[in-house]
């Protein structure tokens, strides 16, 4: 028999180890080797996230978190925000304070500075007292206090935020943590101590309305971010400098991709040529592809009637954060500008009467719709209010939701090799099995679609993760997370199996029994949407998009006026040869011709004078490499062409 005072922990490796009742992570470490002791923030008990110094009474599987863990990260930069809340409480008298959470890249505290104010010029100030702090290697102590005493605390404290946090929750799930002079209202977890903290940098404030409601007070947002070590606090600032260099805004700008204008409104990017030539060679880049798997393009309207919204349950889940309805002249009639493509597309599958035959039907549309984001997150192209999903609904039999799954992941992994994201993982969204009142449909429904797409990508070797509760509200999905360049993960293309619509909307096929059946709906967008995906292609290339995306693929650059009959000559041959770009005509020296186009991205520079006026040729150079030579206007096509085949090979 065991010994009813010990516990049993098995470890990762599926170890099993004897501790007393009442071990913590941090003494199970300790057991292990003294290097890992060291370097324990957290630790995962039985699938939830503990402080390292909080006793274990139960058996129990245990992982130890360090910073190499995102899970331990996040312990490390929430226990920031507190060590920065005490900071800020020190040298600000009187301040109140609303949440203050970990988020992918450091920290952020909601403040109510009353009658003062903070700038970025206090940072240095709050790093130095945040800094002097975390040397006293104060050590987070978790207290779990009853509500009534929760309230008294913060009553007397004057602390109206987290006393209107305190009435949401329940009696008995209550905690404390305090480290130094501070104490704060917190679930936790918490790194041991402050003494872990040997980096800081406060990057960013901003204004937060209080629980995201306008009706609520405009609170300070200060971010943040720390590091166990000096030198990765220098690479990350390194890093930021790097992201700023690439920022799609920035580059927008420069490269005359897109605005926005007040006048037209927040959220509403308006896209300049360039922009529209990029935009325009992505889509027919998806199409081409779209064809060739077997879809068929339709078209629907900007705006529909709410009952259609209504039908399909958008307008219950997401009808307030949406633009409100529209009324027409006559009495009762209302409409709502587009939230969601699929509604639509399953007016069009009922156009018809469905044969088992018919299926899959696979209606592609690049459709605008538009959702009113709040002002605050709006942020360049990656959140706006109007945006164009590469949207797809395929409806077919259930017996080839798998193989049809399978299909639109090589058609995502196929839009990710050809535009330069190599490393990707993809998340499985199923339902939180304890909130199952936030869906619609029958369970054996959901049970087939988790099924399905946990199948597909197990056949297609994908790295994924699970999560809990992420389902779309009508079914689960597959969504693709990328990295770019900078080590940054994006999320893009998502894939949703939906047994709930077909329902909704009383959509039938005639099956091979002659009897009626129900379709099932995949939804899919392998870009997610054009304004996200083309902010993050260009961050991700800093603008150096491959040339057949390029807006101007070509600059031709004639030495002098003498030669600018030849240059525009050369010009409408490549056009023929639908080679894009332009003639650059100024009166400007040649070194100062080439390095503008350098700036501008151009991808190849062709280069006319004398000598190429009387051999019929071009000067090539190309952007990064440099000089390639002089060729005919033919060896510059046929060379042009091959590169543009190697680029979009392989669907």
């Amino acid at each position: 028999m065991s010994n009813p005072s010990e516990v049993q922990i098995t470890l990762p490796d599926g170890s099993q180890r004897s501790y007393p009742g009442g071990i913590t992570g941090l003494g199970i470490a300790a057991s292990i080797s003294e290097g890992l002791a060291r370097n324990v923030l957290a630790a995962k008990v039985n699938g939830e996230i503990w402080d390292a110094t909080r006793p274990i009474h139960t058996d129990a599987t245990v992982t130890l978190l360090t910073w190499t863990n995102d899970e331990g990260k996040s312990a490390f930069w929430h226990s920031s925000a507190h060590l920065m809340a005490e900071a800020l409480e020190a040298l600000y008298p009187g301040i109140k304070f609303g949440t203050g959470p970990a988020i992918e890249k450091g920290f952020y505290y909601d403040v109510d500075l009353g009658t003062a104010s903070i700038s970025q010029e206090d940072f240095p100030r709050i790093e130095a007292k945040m800094l002097e702090l975390a040397r006293e290697k104060n050590a987070y102590v978790r207290e779990e206090i009853s509500k009534a005493d929760a309230n008294a605390l913060f009553t007397e404290k004057g602390d109206p935020y987290k006393l209107e946090l305190i009435d949401g929750l329940q009696d008995g799930q209550i905690t404390l943590y305090k480290q130094g002079n501070f104490t704060d209202l917190c679930r936790g977890p918490h790194i041991p101590d402050t003494g872990f903290i040997k980096a800081i940098k406060l990057t960013n404030i901003a204004g937060a309305y209080w629980r995201n409601n306008e009706a609520n007070k405009m609170l300070t947002r200060i971010y943040g971010i720390t590091f166990p070590k000096q030198k990765e606090l220098e690479e990350y600032l390194t890093l930021l400098e790097e992201a700023k260099r690439r920022d799609h805004r920035k580059l927008g700008r420069e490269l005359k991709l897109f605005a926005f204008s007040e006048k037209v409104g927040q959220g509403l990017p308006l896209w300049l040529p360039k922009g529209a030539m990029l935009r325009e060679r992505l889509e027919n880049f998806l199409r081409k592809a779209q064809l060739r798997a077997g879809y068929v393009p339709v078209v629907t309207p900007h705006i529909g009637s709410k009952e259609l919204y209504i039908t399909s349950g958008h307008w219950e889940k997401y009808g307030k954060d949406s633009f409100q309805p529209i009324k027409t002249p006559n009495e009762g009639e209302e409409y709502l500008l587009k939230p969601m493509n699929c509604p639509h597309h399953c007016e069009i599958y009922k156009t018809e009467p469905r044969s088992y035959r018919d299926l899959p039907l696979r209606l592609a549309e690049f459709g605008t719709v538009y959702r009113y984001e709040q002002s605050g997150e709006l942020h360049g192209l990656t959140r706006v209010r109007g945006f164009t999903q590469d949207d797809a609904h395929i409806f077919c039999r259930g017996d080839q939701v798998k193989e049809e799954f399978i299909r639109v992941i090589d058609l995502v992994l196929y839009v990710f090799r050809t535009l330069g994201f190599t490393e990707y993982s993809a998340q499985i969204s199923l339902r939180d099995p304890e909130n199952k009142a936030k869906y619609i449909g029958k369970d054996e429904d959901w049970e087939k679609a988790e099924s399905a797409i946990i199948e597909a990508a197990a056949e297609k070797g994908l790295e994924t993760v699970t999560e809990l509760g992420e389902a779309a509200f009508y079914g689960p999905k597959l969504d693709f997370m990328v990295k770019d360049a900078l080590g940054r993960k994006w999320q893009l293309g998502t894939i949703q199996v939906d047994y709930q619509l077909p329902q909704r909307f009383e959509l039938e096929y005639v099956g091979a029994d002659n009897q009626k059946h129900r379709p099932v709906m995949i939804h899919r967008a392998p870009f997610g949407s054009m304004e996200r995906f083309i902010a993050i292609l260009i961050e991700n290339s800093a603008g150096q998009f491959p040339i057949w995306l390029s807006p101007d693929q070509i600059a031709i650059l004639p030495i002098s006026e003498k030669y600018a009959d030849y240059a525009e000559e050369l010009f409408f041959q490549l056009q023929d040869q639908d080679i894009r770009g332009f003639v650059d005509h100024r009166d400007e020296k040649i070194g100062r011709k080439i390095r503008d186009a350098e700036v501008t991205k151009i991808p190849y520079m062709l280069i006319v004078g004398e000598k190429e006026a009387a051999e019929g040729k071009v000067s090539v150079r190309k952007k990064g490499d440099g000089d390639m030579g002089s060729m005919t206007i033919r060896e510059f096509s046929d060379y042009f062409s091959a590169e543009i085949k190697k680029n979009l090979s392989g669907f």
